[in-house]
């Protein structure tokens, strides 16, 4: 049995062993730097505020790729000391690119979920009794269907 954690309060928790720790993970200051990035980029051409959240209304794989690349180039010029050729600083090229690595695994994740999904769902219907009253709905969703 695990040992319980008994803090001087008097609270306890269980152990810390074998948990995610996603402070411990992640930088302040890279958070710091990309809320910013996030925030400067919120306000558009036309004078209009997008959400903090529009992105996740959806943007296509190769859009994320192609931004992906510029901003990768970018970085490489000033990594390879051509900072004069790159099309924007340091700082934003990295929070730019971590962007849209963010936002490319979040449609990869995505996609993975549905088909999850989506396959726990023919296995659903395969395995329930009703399985000739929904042949139609697995034709639907791939699994073909038995009639």
């Amino acid at each position: 049995m695990d040992e319980m954690r008994v803090f001087e309060t008097g609270a306890t928790r269980g152990p810390e062993e074998g948990k995610h720790d996603p402070e411990g993970f992640l930088s302040p200051r890279v958070i710091v730097a990309f809320n910013e990035y996030m925030h400067k980029h919120r306000f558009q051409a036309d004078g209009q505020i997008r959400d903090s959240d529009n992105w996740q209304k959806g943007i296509p794989k190769d859009a994320y790729m192609k931004s992906m690349w510029r901003h990768f180039l970018d970085i490489w010029l000033h990594h390879r000391y051509q900072e004069h050729k790159a099309q924007e600083p340091l700082v934003e090229a990295l929070t730019a690119l971590m962007f849209n690595v963010m936002g490319y695994l979040d449609v990869v994740l995505k996609e993975q979920d549905t088909q999850t999904c989506d396959a726990g769902l023919i296995s659903s219907l395969r395995s329930s009794e009703s399985l000739n009253d929904n042949s139609d709905r697995l034709g639907e969703y791939g699994g073909g269907g038995v009639r």
